[in-house]
């Protein structure tokens, strides 16, 4: 059976990616790494600042026999994504983000941490000029927006297709799920996703952490606006890979 670790910065994570894996993947060994001090770190001093931390952790879960990496943490993405490595190594927000942009129109992300919003909306960025670059119209006034403590900063180089980027914190919502209130925590997420629907501010919605996925269910019924979530596509994306991985190297021996 092919072996895929998963890098988390929340023990939360662990029984929810279980819960899929056994819903969609069983047979798929997945290897729990738990390091909560990451995201502690990318909030205190920026992603970049874990690299070292995350490369090694990366590292020796390949080490020890995955044949995939999947990072559950949006924050530390992409410095996950970029460790070099034999096996691959993924981020699970990517396969929500292509799907955000493929949909188009006005993108909102929504977090619950400010460290989450840069990292998620520059991956919707990358797609975004991935799927220009394989003909989508780009409006001219296309552009990136990120949201800083609610200051708006646009990118100097983000050229985007068919879309327009923004991120927004949802405040007071982190304070709940580190107090464990996690009922409280999901029901912010889903109130600021039903206000920006009845604003009618965006077309689609973004939750940017794996966390709030289960928000999805608490939007309110019949919305038009879809609120797309990372846990079950990005799964998905990695276990083919590990898969992958796994039937090529059979097919060398």
């Amino acid at each position: 059976m092919p072996a895929l670790a998963l890098l988390h910065t929340s023990p939360a994570h662990v029984p929810v990616f279980d819960a899929l894996r056994d819903r969609h993947h069983p047979g798929l060994e997945l290897r729990h790494v738990v390091a909560p001090e990451l995201l502690d770190g990318a909030r205190e001093h920026g992603p970049a600042a874990m690299a070292g931390e995350v490369a090694r952790l990366v590292r020796e879960a390949a080490e020890g026999g995955a044949a995939a990496v999947l990072c559950t943490c949006s924050s530390i993405g992409a410095v996950a994504e970029a460790v070099p490595l034999a096996v691959p190594v993924l981020r699970l927000d990517r396969p929500m983000a292509a799907e955000a942009v493929r949909l188009g129109g006005r993108v909102v992300v929504l977090g619950t941490v400010a460290s989450t919003l840069e990292p998620t909306l520059a991956l919707l960025a990358e797609e975004a000029a991935a799927l220009g670059d394989r003909g989508a119209a780009a409006p001219a006034d296309s552009r990136a927006t990120v949201l800083r403590d609610g200051r708006a900063a646009v990118p100097a180089d983000a050229p985007t297709a068919a879309v327009s980027l923004e991120g927004r914190l949802v405040e007071g919502a982190w304070e709940r799920w580190e107090a464990g209130d996690t009922a409280g925590y999901l029901a912010a997420v889903a109130a600021a996703a039903d206000a920006l629907t009845a604003s009618g501010a965006a077309d689609v919605i973004v939750l940017a952490q794996a966390s709030m996925a289960p928000a999805v269910a608490l939007v309110r019924p019949g919305t038009p606006v879809p609120v797309l979530s990372s846990p079950a596509p990005g799964l998905a994306a990695a276990a083919a890979a590990a898969a992958g991985v796994r039937s090529a190297g059979a097919g060398t021996a």
